[in-house]
């Protein structure tokens, strides 16, 4: 078997190098094309009718107006008389049209009559929505009762994390052309090799006959893995129209109310332990919602981390709510329990009139990688400067505005997903890789590129890499912090073996057998002896009229060292805090994570910041807002859903976790771990300011006045 292993880390001449992104500089000129940008000769513009209704059923559609308004191509009804609709936002019926605004009236002309049906748009008390709630079943380790009954110390919290939504850049949507038996196919996606054939699926075509195509995307944050049915309206517009290409995106409302969110999270907490910081007890009443079908969270989730309190009660409850579903949002689940848990824990210190750092490196012991979290601490700690600008919480501080530091902690799986790759020699030199993959603005074709020319010798202008399109190898959808060791493996078996044909064509030419050269600067030569070489031009000449392609697979079962998963993080907050106005300013977020081999440092710092930005955001902004009357979502705009603007989030501080044991560890996927500690530490550090705890997020300025008056009274 060939060696695939990475280079040792004094031998890397890209790996592990800042490099800026090879399609930086399309970006940043708007030349780079997205779906939405997509235009075809004679396109049509789609547009949907929703339901106004959380809960109704369809009685009657009448389409006929629309019909026959002019420019309208075609009219399709996605929800027949008879349909009972769970959501606003729910897709009705669907026109094409010559432009988007004959489009839009022709919507208007729709007459749509409704039973309309009882609903519950909020689950945050989960006492009121009665059959709609499921009791989840107890589990308990331990002697939990007894273990209270001897703590020394205990602390109990209520503690909320509403439900936010994907808030993409891009909304969902894509263009379609459907060309006698084929359909092509350009969407906003996360998953350019596996989209065909779900959507073929619901066309009744095959999946060759889909032809998927995205050189770039505006984000997906784990809502755009599936086609979705306006992918399937969009195509049968496209053929009632005559297969003229149709173009279909979501509007900002639409898109907030039904393509994605994350889901909300309370509970009711107990934490019990002794003097000295231990934790010995945790008993956890919690509950959330995915939406109609609820959705919940394994038992046994909590305490986050720390899943070896020895005595633990944990009940779950999910509630059946008519607000659009919930869909993987960077790290789903993650970000909800590890607020949960590290707000109870420095609840905890607190009681016990403790330093939480204390508390948090005592207990280290309950999580399963103790020395990862320890090393991650205190260089948090250090870089925070948290020795010196930590105080009790309450302690008396004058003046109006106050200071506060706050811990959060992580974990996440992060290896490699399946991906093959098709690397490429020609005669002429030049090289090409190939892989269905598809670049989230994350850096994915930067990666991929350094990867391949590390292994031969190249330099990055001497690869080109060829990504986005399902005719390409397949590879795994994005999600789970997943591609980068996947196409980072195949990219990286694909160019060895590629290179060792080509070494069986020089080895004559060079009078060394073939297993005795290298690539390097350029050059192919006899290992250690520059001075027998070629030029990598001339050894390409030697291959006359014919080209070498090999691919290269990961196969996630036998990495081969090349990748693997499970990492730790640690994130601590320094804010400060008005508390006559209320207000929140992000002071400082430190990040420190576990990253195994790092490709390029500074695509992966950038996968981090994003991430703190994103716990910013959801810790002091961001919440979707229903009304239970009309069970519609109040705020499904960007003027009234609120994100962290480039003022508001301070001084984020990275710092990667980078050693040779974790080096040796292999490629693991950095996407969402950063965003996970962010939420918890941001919470810690706005109680240890004000000396309260406003228990249910985002920290505006209402719910800290509110916590501060609590404390008054």
């Amino acid at each position: 078997m060939p060696d695939y292993s990475w280079p040792a880390m004094d031998k890397r001449r890209l790996l592990g190098k800042r490099t800026s992104r090879i399609d930086g500089l399309v970006k940043a000129s708007g030349k780079a094309v997205y779906g939405y940008d997509i235009r075809r000769p004679g396109m049509l513009f789609g547009a949907i009718l929703t339901s106004p209704h959380a809960h109704a059923r369809i009685v009657k559609i009448d389409t006929s107006a629309a019909e026959a308004t002019k420019g309208v191509t075609a009219v399709e009804i996605v929800s027949a008389p008879g349909t009972e609709v769970q959501w606003a936002g729910t897709e009705v019926a669907a026109v094409a049209a010559t432009s988007e605004p004959i489009a839009r009236d022709a919507l208007r002309k729709v007459k749509v009559e409704y039973e309309v049906l009882p609903h519950m748009a909020r689950e945050q008390d989960y006492a009121k929505p009665g059959a709609r709630v499921k009791r989840g079943g107890q589990m308990v380790k331990g002697q939990p009762d007894q273990a209270f009954a001897e703590a020394e110390v205990t602390s109990e919290g209520h503690y909320g994390i509403p439900v936010i939504t994907h808030c993409c850049t891009e909304t969902h949507g894509q263009v379609i052309e459907w060309n006698g038996a084929n359909v092509d196919y350009w969407p906003s996606t996360q998953n350019v090799s596996g989209l065909a054939g779900d959507l073929g699926k619901s066309l009744n075509v095959p999946a060759a006959n889909i032809h998927v195509m995205q050189q770039h995307m505006g984000v997906g944050f784990g809502s755009k893995f599936s086609p979705d049915r306006w992918a399937a309206v969009c195509a049968n517009l496209s053929k009632k129209s005559g297969g003229r290409a149709v173009k279909l995106f979501l509007d900002r409302a639409t898109d907030q109310e039904i393509a994605g969110n994350r889901p909300g999270f309370f509970g009711n907490i107990k934490v019990g332990g002794k003097k000295d910081g231990t934790i010995t007890a945790w008993q956890s009443e919690t509950w959330g919602t995915g939406g109609v079908g609820g959705g919940g969270l394994a038992p046994g989730i909590l305490p986050y981390v720390f899943t070896k309190v020895p005595h633990r009660r944990f009940l779950h409850s999910t509630v059946s709510i008519n607000p659009g579903g919930a869909r993987a949002w960077r790290a789903p689940n993650h970000p909800q329990v590890s607020y949960l848990t590290c707000a109870a824990i420095e609840d905890f210190a607190a009681a016990a009139k403790l330093d939480p750092l204390d508390v948090f490196l005592k207990n280290l012991e309950l999580t399963d990688r103790a020395d990862t979290y320890r090393r991650q601490l205190e260089k948090a700690a250090e870089l925070i400067e948290w020795k010196k600008l930590w105080h009790p919480r309450g302690e008396s501080v004058s003046g109006y505005v106050r200071r506060g530091l706050g811990i959060g902690i992580c974990t996440w799986g992060g290896a490699g997903h399946a991906s093959k790759c098709e690397a490429s020699i020609h005669p002429d030199g030049s090289v090409e890789v190939k892989l269905g993959s598809q670049d989230l603005g994350t850096g994915t074709r930067t990666v991929i590129n350094m990867v391949a020319a590390e292994t031969l010798g190249l330099p990055l202008g001497g690869v080109k890499v060829l990504i986005g399109d399902n005719k390409y190898p397949p590879s795994g959808a994005s999600g789970g912090s997943t591609t980068v060791g996947g196409v980072s493996s195949s990219t990286r078996k694909a160019t060895v073996n590629a290179l060792a044909k080509l070494f069986e064509v020089v080895a004559p030419s060079l009078g060394a057998p073939a297993d005795q050269l290298e690539a390097a600067n350029g050059k192919v030569q006899v290992k250690g002896n520059p001075a027998k070489s070629l030029t990598w031009r001339a050894a390409c000449r030697k291959l006359g009229a014919k080209t070498i392609s090999e691919v290269g697979e990961n196969d996630p079962q036998n990495p081969l060292g090349l990748t693997s998963g499970g990492v730790g993080g640690v994130q601590m907050a320094d804010v400060s805090v008005d508390i006559e106005t209320g207000v929140v300013k992000m002071n400082k977020l430190v990040a420190v994570q576990d990253c195994g081999l790092i490709i390029n440092p500074k695509t992966a710092e950038s996968q981090i910041y994003g991430g703190c930005i994103l716990s910013i955001a959801a810790s002091l902004y961001e919440e979707r807002v229903m009304d239970q009357n009309t069970g519609r979502m109040l705020n499904a705009d960007l003027e009234f859903y609120k994100l962290a603007g480039i003022g508001d989030i301070g001084e984020i501080v990275v710092h990667l976790d980078i050693t040779p044991e974790n080096d040796k560890r292999g490629v693991m996927g950095l996407g969402e771990p950063p965003t996970i500690g962010g939420i918890a530490a941001i919470s810690n550090a706005v109680a240890n300011a004000i000396g309260v705890r406003p228990s249910v997020l985002p920290l505006t300025p209402d719910k800290v006045l509110g916590a501060l008056e609590g404390r008054k009274a």
